[in-house]
């Protein structure tokens, strides 16, 4: 009989080839469950919301279930993930055009859209995570994350002066947490060093750290009406084909004092998820990201796959890669599909 070697982490095994059998602990649900390495809960959910002014809800076309919520409509769906077990939810804002500049000084408008609807929602559901997005694009009129000079360029330092008195004024609301969207060099440092001095200690950054330049973004920016209105973001957001540069950014959040690291997008970047998770002791969490939704929702409207597994398999596949949280906007459903 021919034998099979076996490797192990510590030693080799010479045996049998018929005395393996790995089926054995495939042949009943019970059976696969126990021996189960990754393991999705609704624990690792934060739910991405779109906040707007205008009343009613908008379902963005681009991403079927997903909506654009007033105020009050918002507040019920934060109610209801909630007590589906979701602790988290992401916040992003629908900026009316009359309200932009090319400075994005709404952003840190004390009453403005971000602002009221943290202080609502820490009012009406004190106990969930609150995540406000730093970053200038639904902000500004040419829909970039930083400002802007006269050739185009987009400014680094200035624009991280007006990002700490963004991350600011969502502290004074009531964020539980930051979260650095823009891709600017030193926010992070900046940003911790400003709200220390406010006396906002204990409100923590989750850093976008290693966000690529994406072409999956693109439902998103529907969504906030943001998409840039010359150029691209490749001048701040990380090259696609870059590995070595994601740590890199990593290791400088980290040194800045972020609370959690994230990659952004996430299933076209499981190998990076992977790496990062090996490289720091953070929480790492991994965006999936708009296009990546749309993508599965699409084929589902066309009766070409499963859609509750491909989401539950997608999903799973960025926690087995190493992520910790995921951002996604298949929480709700998730949430539903687990606890049934």
């Amino acid at each position: 009989m021919s034998s099979l070697i076996v490797p192990t982490n510590e030693i080799s095994l010479t045996t049998d080839a018929l005395l393996m059998r790995p089926r054995r602990l495939r042949r009943t649900p019970a059976l696969r469950r126990m021996v189960s390495e990754t393991q999705l809960s609704v624990n690792d959910l934060i739910y991405p919301l779109f906040v707007m002014e205008e009343e009613g809800k908008i379902e963005v076309s681009s991403m079927p279930g997903c909506y654009r919520y007033s105020l009050e409509l918002l507040l019920e769906e934060v109610a209801q993930v909630y007590q589906l077990g979701i602790n988290a939810i992401a916040l992003f804002p629908v900026i009316s055009e009359k309200k932009k500049d090319d400075t994005g000084s709404e952003s840190y408008n004390p009453e403005g859209l971000v602002q009221q609807t943290v202080k609502a929602i820490k009012q009406a559901v004190p106990e969930i995570v609150v995540i406000t997005d730093v970053a200038l694009d639904p902000f500004t009129t040419h829909g970039h994350d930083g400002l802007v000079d006269e050739n185009g360029t987009i400014l680094n330092d200035p624009t991280v002066e007006v990002l700490v008195k963004m991350a600011l004024a969502q502290a004074a609301a009531g964020a539980d947490m930051v979260a650095p969207s823009d891709m600017m060099d030193g926010r992070i440092g900046a940003i911790r060093k400003a709200l220390d001095a406010q006396g906002y200690i204990n409100v923590g950054i989750l850093a976008y750290s290693a966000k690529y330049a994406s072409a999956y973004y693109g439902p998103f920016r529907d969504a906030l009406d943001s998409a840039p209105q010359f150029g691209d973001k490749k001048t701040y957001q990380m090259d696609t084909a870059n590995v070595r540069e994601a740590l890199k950014e990593v290791f400088l959040d980290v040194a800045e004092a972020a609370d959690i690291v994230m990659v952004k997008p996430a299933l076209a970047y499981l190998d990076i998820i992977h790496q990062v998770r090996h490289a720091t002791h953070l929480p790492v969490a991994a965006y999936n990201v708009s296009g990546e939704y749309a993508m599965i929702k699409a084929a589902a409207q066309q009766g070409w796959i499963d859609e509750k597994q491909v989401i539950l398999e997608t999903l799973t596949s960025m926690k087995r890669a190493g992520a910790d949280l995921i951002l996604t906007y298949f929480a709700k459903e998730v949430a539903l599909i687990l606890a049934s």
